[in-house]
């Protein structure tokens, strides 16, 4: 099984690499730590490894990494005399590692899954122990820890309606590679049975909770001043402000169309537009102006910029990491990803500010946290685009329906903390096992 994956995988990775170098080209900033995706580490990441107890984090995008960040801070309190690495697959979410992370917490690329590639890097990192949160499952990365007994964790892990039964058709595969981890920290009962369902023992399934309710309450100190920009941009205090954020291709049209309709009634409402990858922004630039939108770019606005009132219509952010400061002047945010295309995202940052939410129908990478937002009432769910119209424009004409959303959506996050402690408490018996001092919560 083995060596049939990896003369596929040569294959695969072969006839693909144009299209991921493409893509890593696109973002930029990808020949810093290049090297790393092939498990070529510099004398500084070595020389911080060389006679140290490694805890290895791995989160794929910026998303992961925003859970990541919570982790180690829980883990670095509890585990002192321990080194801890984090690594990203993408260059956006190694900006948010440098970004969020201090230069004690030692980042690098998550290694190309060749066999050769994963053996050099856990022959160098050699690490006690691997969390992997919301990881895509690479099997020779996974075989070989095995075969070195490393444990491994997944942490946040779910099982979304695509990958399931994909990991179930391919049981022969798979099915030992989960058996093999030493804990699974899932989000809700639905996802343990999955989980068991592909191979994961019993013993090691624990129901935690979802990581991204803890990682909406990270109080980060923020160098921007979101109201202090509205205002150069000519926003005035009182204007309604719409935020569209994480929108995937189609929707920012739509919005902005909804927007300008909706201008009929709410004068001075202002569009602030945040895709989900930033380097799509020129490409949604481009079919503004085609409409005749007013916007600027995020990156544009300066210190001294100044604005007329009334001469934008719209902000584009083409900036990585900023979206949660966005929602804080939002007097409506709408969830992209859930109208043009599949699977949603993340409605919780929006929740812990008190924000009223509105998403479209596809919403099945967060079916449990939807299911919960719809039951408490605090958020609603459109079918269409001109759904979304009506719903937009009936929560910018009625604040008491705006603040019970915002209020219930406080109040759901509230109740569901603490998925970082019971995480953290499933991985350091094994920790400790190894001999490593655990600090014991006071």
């Amino acid at each position: 099984m083995r060596t049939l994956y990896n003369i596929l995988f040569l294959v695969f990775f072969a006839l693909s690499s144009p299209y991921y170098f493409w893509r890593m080209q696109r973002r930029g900033n990808w020949r810093a730590g290049f090297g790393q995706r092939f498990a070529l580490y510099d004398a500084p990441v070595k020389q911080a490894l060389t006679n140290r107890h490694v805890l290895w984090l791995h989160a794929v995008s910026v998303g992961e990494v925003n859970l990541c960040t919570q982790l180690i801070h829980a883990l670095e309190t509890r585990v002192p005399n321990v080194k801890i690495i984090v690594s990203c697959t993408t260059t956006t979410g190694m900006a948010e590692l440098r970004r969020r992370l201090p230069t004690r917490i030692t980042k690098i690329y998550y290694p190309v899954d060749r066999r050769k590639f994963v053996r050099r890097a856990l022959a160098t990192i050699n690490p006690l122990a691997i969390i992997l949160v919301e990881a895509e499952i690479w099997p020779n990365f996974l075989w070989r820890a095995k075969d070195l007994d490393i444990p491994v964790f997944l942490a946040n892990a779910r099982l979304s309606d695509r990958s399931y039964p994909r990991y179930k058709r391919f049981a022969i595969l798979f099915r030992p590679l989960f058996r093999a981890f030493a804990g699974v920290g899932c989000q809700s009962e639905a996802d343990a049975a999955r989980l068991r369902a592909v191979g994961c023992r019993e013993a090691a399934v624990q129901v935690v909770g979802n990581l991204k309710f803890d990682a909406a309450q990270l109080t980060e100190r923020s160098t921007l001043d979101v109201r202090g920009l509205l205002q150069q941009l000519g926003v005035p205090a009182d204007a309604p402000v719409l935020v569209a954020g994480s929108t995937h291709d189609g929707e920012e049209i739509l919005l902005a169309d909804i927007a300008r309709r909706l201008r009929e009634k709410f004068p001075n409402l202002f569009l602030i537009l945040v895709p989900r990858h930033f380097e799509r922004a020129r490409d949604v630039a481009q079919k503004l102006k085609q409409r005749g939108v007013k916007f600027a770019f995020r990156s544009e606005i300066f210190g001294h910029t100044q604005f007329p009132p009334g001469e934008l219509d719209c902000l584009l952010v083409n900036s990585t990491g900023e979206l949660k400061f966005f929602y804080e002047p939002a007097t409506v945010v709408f969830v992209g990803k859930s109208l043009t295309a599949f699977g949603g995202q993340n409605p919780i940052e929006p929740a812990a500010l008190g924000k009223p939410i509105v998403f479209g129908p596809n919403m099945q990478n967060f079916a449990d946290v939807t299911r919960a937002f719809l039951h408490k009432e605090a958020a609603v769910q459109v079918k269409n685009s001109g759904d979304l119209e009506r719903v937009l424009g009936g929560l910018l004409a009625d604040a008491p329906r705006r603040a019970a959303l915002g209020h219930a959506a406080r109040e759901l996050v509230g109740e569901n903390l603490g998925a970082v402690e019971r995480t953290v408490a499933m991985i350091l018996p094994h920790l400790e096992r190894q001999g490593i001092l655990v600090v014991k919560n006071k």
